[in-house]
């Protein structure tokens, strides 16, 4: 097993939008090509303000889901729709060719990933698409899969996402993907899987082997990414494409 530690992350954004910018890749250490895990690009852990404004602005071949764990955003983009995102409410942004969106907090300070996957071409269609989720699922609950999964989000590349929120002292088995690397990054809290204790903002991988049971060490929020390493995709993302 291999572990990501906090503390080392980039913070691109600081004051009303701060952003602490993980890169995946960065869990391979020396054996990295790039910042990012296959396709899987980058995970910004943002707190956002109360009274944030992030004005209207370009997305080009990023996918891009958002995934909040407190407050809400009020979101607003290029195809007309308009709707406030709040926890258990997932949006999933397939920008492709050019998709432009707005966010306001105008309550509560949030707290969300923004997660950036590199699609399998350029230029595809721009896409929005919601889903509405169980908000405490103590198990794995399956959120995005390649397009013609069982999902209930689609991303146009070979990649799943799940979450799981286990309670203090909770055990939790790790799902496998035949064909698929894990990638378990901790949103909030604590785990302990073998030896390895990994807390907030810190991720582990095997490369090898399935990642074996985990122990929640406090109540926690966890994104559990299945990658195909070998996929093919575009570098040309707004975002995704970034190789610093």
């Amino acid at each position: 097993m291999q572990k990501l530690e906090a503390g080392n992350h980039a913070q691109p954004f600081r004051g009303p939008f701060t952003i602490t910018r993980i890169q995946p890749g960065d869990i391979l250490g020396d054996n990295a090509s790039g910042t990012a895990f296959g396709p899987l690009a980058i995970v910004d852990h943002a707190v956002m303000k109360k009274g944030l404004t992030i004005k209207m602005h370009e997305h080009v071949n990023d996918e891009i889901l958002s995934y909040i764990s407190s407050g809400v955003t009020h979101h607003r983009d290029s195809a007309g729709f308009e709707a406030p995102i709040a926890r258990g409410k997932l949006m999933m942004m397939n920008a492709g060719k050019s998709f432009w969106h707005e966010e306001k907090v105008t309550d509560d300070e949030v707290e969300m990933l923004q997660i950036f996957v590199r699609p399998s071409e350029t230029n595809l269609p721009p896409k929005i698409q919601f889903h509405d989720k169980p908000t405490n699922n103590e198990n794995w609950y399956v959120m995005v899969g390649p397009v013609g999964s069982e999902a209930p989000l689609y991303v146009r590349q070979n990649v799943y996402i799940l979450d799981a929120h286990p309670i203090a002292g909770e055990a939790l088995e790790i799902p496998t993907y035949d064909g698929f690397t894990p990638f378990l990054y901790v949103m909030n809290g604590e785990i302990t899987i073998q030896n390895l204790t990994i807390g907030k903002q810190e991720a582990v991988t095997d490369l090898v082997n399935p990642l074996p049971p985990l122990v929640a060490n406090e109540d926690t929020t966890m994104v559990l990414f299945f990658v195909d390493l070998n996929a093919s995709m575009s570098m040309d993302g707004t975002i995704s494409g970034l190789k610093k």
